[in-house]
């Protein structure tokens, strides 16, 4: 990984080859505090007032357990906050919940997904978004024969990406606006995601990448 990154720039110039085994013993020999998921878009930071502000969330990175790990997605209902985007479940904590709960929690409100067939890795940092919200995103490994239920309110479909896609820095590609701002996206061909997730993506690639240069 390189040491300093601008934003703009992700930290990791080749793809990150690891099966779920090797990611269970990185989340389980990780036992320091988890750092704060950089910003890689070309933007404005977060400002310190909206950080001390911030809404408490989770989101869960759900990774299907199979020769060929895919990632979870779901397609935000028209309508309803950022409607038409895809994104992984999750949503805002109750009042004194912890991060894991409240991803596990949202998580079977909108697709279904019973708490007890998710194996819990955990989190690898957390990330403060522009509207407002501290996204802690919490990973973990489902059985690929698990069916979804989906709350037809809030997602109007689900979608996968490839693990493998998403630890490629090839998968995401800068779209610039002008010369102070710019945005990635994650573009396969079968998918596309922007904004926050996008982030969270980045960041899971590039904590990967570092515990394996360790």
């Amino acid at each position: 990984m390189k040491d300093i990154v601008e934003p703009g720039q992700l930290a990791v110039d080749e793809a990150v080859d690891i099966d779920l085994r090797d990611l269970r013993k990185l989340f389980a020999q990780s036992d320091e505090p988890k750092p704060e998921i950089r910003n890689p878009h070309l933007e404005s930071r977060v400002s310190e007032a909206t950080r001390q502000s911030a809404k408490p969330s989770s989101v869960l990175i759900l990774i299907t357990e199979e020769p060929q790990p895919r990632v979870l997605l779901t397609k935000r209902q028209i309508g309803i906050r950022f409607g038409g985007h895809l994104c992984f479940p999750g949503g805002r904590a109750d009042p004194g919940e912890g991060v894991i709960a409240t991803a596990l929690r949202e998580s079977e409100e909108e697709i279904g997904l019973p708490q007890s067939q998710v194996e819990v890795l955990g989190s690898y940092g957390h990330y403060y978004t522009q509207a407002g919200f501290r996204i802690d995103p919490i990973v973990g490994i489902v059985d690929r024969s698990t069916q979804y239920a989906i709350e037809p309110s809030e997602v109007a479909s689900i979608h996968y990406a490839q693990l493998r896609e998403m630890l490629d820095p090839a998968a995401y590609v800068m779209k610039s606006m002008h010369s102070t701002r710019g945005y990635f996206g994650f573009d396969t061909g079968e998918v596309h995601v922007g904004g926050p997730t996008v982030s969270l993506m980045i960041g899971l690639l590039e904590w990967v990448s570092n515990q394996l240069d360790r």
